[in-house]
Order: C-alpha cells, then structure tokens, then sequence
C-alpha cells in the first residue's frame, strides 16, 4: 500500500473566496486593506483562512501587487456615440494622471467579452470598466480574480462584482412612458431595436406602466434584432401602424429609432405631436434639433465615464467611495414631439 502523502494541497485566494462566499477582489482586499472592509466581511474571509489553513505566499504578493498602470475598458461599441460620451468622460478622467485607458469592444457579444477579459488579465491592469450588468457567469468570474477594483457602467445593480455606477433602465422607461400618458396618449406603442439587455429594461419599463394604466396591448409592441437606425425606426412605425392603426404615441428604446419612426410620420402625413407622440432614449444632440424636436430620456454617459475612473483611482489610493452603487440618475427633456394639449386641462 503507498504511502499518504503529509503534503497538505495549497489552498488559493479562490479557495477562500469561495468558502467565504464573497470574490477574489474581496478576499484579497480584506486581507491587504481590512479598514476597506466591512466587519461582517471581515469575519467571513478570517473564519475562511482558519478554516482552511490559507498562508498567503509573499512571493506571489509580491508579484500581484506589480501592477499595469493600465485602466481596460469594455463595451460593446466603438462607433456608437452613446458610448463615445462615456468614452470622453473616461479620457478627461485619466487626463493628469499616470494612467493610460485601453478600450475594446465585444459587439455585444458574451464570448467576446469573455476573450477580452481574458487578455486584460494578463496585462493585470489598474482598474477595469465595463459597461453592463449582464456579463456571463464566466466573465464575471474573469473579473473577480483581476485583484484590482472593478467598476460597472450604465447601470446600477444590487450585486455589483465590485462597483457600479449608471441609471435604472427600468424607471426610466417607466418615466417615458408616464410622461404620455399624462399628455393625454393612450394606444402608446414601442418600438425597440437590437433589444440588448439595456434595451429590454426599458421595455420592462413600458409594460409596468401600460399594466397599471389598463393600456396593455400586444400588438403595440414592435422590436426587432437589427441594429438601430433611422430606417429601422421608420420600418419599425409603419410595422406598428400595420398591427395597431389607432396608435397615437410611441416610446422608443433610443433617439435613431425615434427619428426613423418621426420621417415615417412625415412621409405619412400624420402631424406630431397632435396625432402621434414619440419619446426617445439618450438625448443625442440631434433630436433637439429635429423638426418638431423630440422628447427623449438623457442619461449622463460622461460624468459616469469621468466618475468610474475616479472611482478606481480613489480606491487604488486607499479611499474607496463611500457608495459601490451609484445611481447617476436620468432627466427627461420634455420637447415639441409630445407637447400636445389635452382638453379640459
């Protein structure tokens, strides 16, 4: 019979992370810098390390805490100007500092952002950015073991893999949509394109309130995979038109669907906002300066941009935000595409 081997297996971060039910990030954090850490954290990475006898290795320390003065950021678009403000706010952010941003673009796809992931681990970088809430459970995990702060942009999430930082997608859809009503609109449609995660809160937005209202129809629900663009808006309207012609409004999932869906009510003839209210999402420039310019949701991509790299440098520097969750809030600009006077009023 062989002999058993008195070598105890080396227990890993991971494996107190795991026991500890909390990530990497935290683990490594509470034990470099527990003032970061919560007591009740705190407690549960100590029992951890007793319960499996970890001994931090001072070689591998050493070796962590060689990092990149490198901050990755990752989103799904490189082109789309929703994501060139974020991007803005990120470079002003650096703008000053040691830090230099690296940005990539997963084309909303999961196993490319997980391919990406994996490259900025081996450049083990300063701090991460990545836009969104919904990465796979791969990815997530890719970026609780990156060992450095981590912030997620565009949204706010109750479990954040380290930080986060955006708006609630949901109520601002419901926003929109209370705003129509309250002018008077009724047969409200919506019209979406590529209905990404985002893109799906805010129709989760819409059917909270049109539920509420009594107003819930199926046919006033048109979407489509395509990307967003005018001539998808405008497709998207005349579909709407074709399966609910009695539509008098419509929420959009962003301003290119809004304008499309305003031309198609131009070729059409049909007068906004008197006969047909639009609502847009993000506030582009050029909706304020369409004819009849447009109602849209504004989110504040450059300060959560400009934010996000505060954030990670201030943790970096020892004195995390006083917030992991930020909700950089959201405004809806009222304008002439739903200004429509109700009678009585």
């Amino acid at each position: 019979m062989k002999e058993k081997s008195l070598q105890r297996k080396a227990m890993k971060l991971s494996d107190v992370a795991q026991h500890a039910n909390v990530s990497v990030v935290t683990v490594s954090r509470a034990l470099r810098q527990p003032e970061l850490v919560s007591q009740d954290t705190l407690d549960k990475v100590s029992e951890a390390v007793k319960a499996l006898g970890y001994v931090p290795n001072p070689a591998a320390q050493a070796l962590a805490s060689a990092r990149s003065r490198l901050i990755g950021v990752v989103i799904p678009s490189l082109t789309n100007q929703i994501f060139a403000e974020l991007l803005r706010g990120v470079m002003d952010g650096v703008e000053g500092t040691t830090y230099t941003p690296q940005f990539v673009n997963t084309r909303y796809k999961l196993s490319r952002e997980e391919d990406l992931l994996r490259v900025f681990a081996t450049q083990r970088p300063a701090g991460m950015i990545v836009a969104g809430i919904d990465q796979s459970a791969a990815a997530r995990r890719l970026l609780e073991q990156m060992g450095c702060p981590v912030v997620q942009v565009m949204e706010t999430d109750s479990d954040p893999v380290d930080m986060a930082i955006g708006c609630d997608q949901r109520d601002a859809g419901r926003a929109a949509v209370r705003h129509l009503i309250e002018q008077g609109y009724r047969r409200i449609g919506f019209l979406g394109a590529r209905m990404d995660p985002r893109a799906q809160r805010r129709l989760a937005g819409y059917n909270d309130v049109m539920s509420a209202h009594g107003l819930s129809d199926d046919a006033l629900v048109v979407t489509t995979s395509h990307p967003s663009a005018y001539s998808v808006g405008g497709q998207l309207m005349a579909d709407l038109l074709a399966s609910a012609p009695d539509a008098d409004a419509v929420f959009c999932n962003n301003d290119d669907v809004a304008l499309g869906a305003l031309f198609e009510c131009q070729r059409r003839g049909l007068r906004v906002p008197e006969q047909m209210g639009i609502v847009g999402f993000n506030d582009l420039d050029v909706v304020s300066c369409s004819v009849p310019t447009i109602t849209s949701v504004r989110t504040h991509r450059y300060e959560t941009g400009l934010k996000a790299v505060n954030m990670i440098i201030d943790q970096i520097n020892g004195s995390p935000p006083e917030h992991r969750i930020i909700d950089a809030g959201y405004d809806l600009r009222i304008r002439s595409s739903t200004s429509r006077q109700q009678k009585g009023a």
